[in-house]
């Protein structure tokens, strides 16, 4: 039913085989999309987002509220309940 397709990486512009055994898991799976990344991109981005432990969070600047150092938070602090820095909130613990 599905025949090996060629495609281009997103990320390094290389040529890839999108082989007919992903194509008939991709179907399984519900996947609408194929592949925009060789296997190895793929590879490299999901280490790099392992590696950083998150995907890009934004961080917002506040104020410890136990040692008055500045702090950055990955929630916006809405002033009804302290914020702390990683020293501070991990001495608290």
């Amino acid at each position: 039913m599905f025949q090996d397709k060629t495609l281009t990486c997103r990320d390094c512009g290389n040529s890839f085989t999108f082989s007919a055994a992903e194509q008939d898991f991709y179907a399984q799976k519900g996947f609408k999309n194929e592949p925009a990344r060789c296997p190895d991109c793929r590879k490299a981005k999901k280490e790099a987002i392992r590696a950083s432990g998150r995907r890009d969070r934004q961080m917002y600047e506040t104020t410890c509220s136990s040692c008055g150092e500045p702090t950055q938070v990955p929630f916006k602090p809405s002033g009804e309940r302290p914020v702390y820095c990683w020293a501070c909130y991990s001495a608290k613990k």
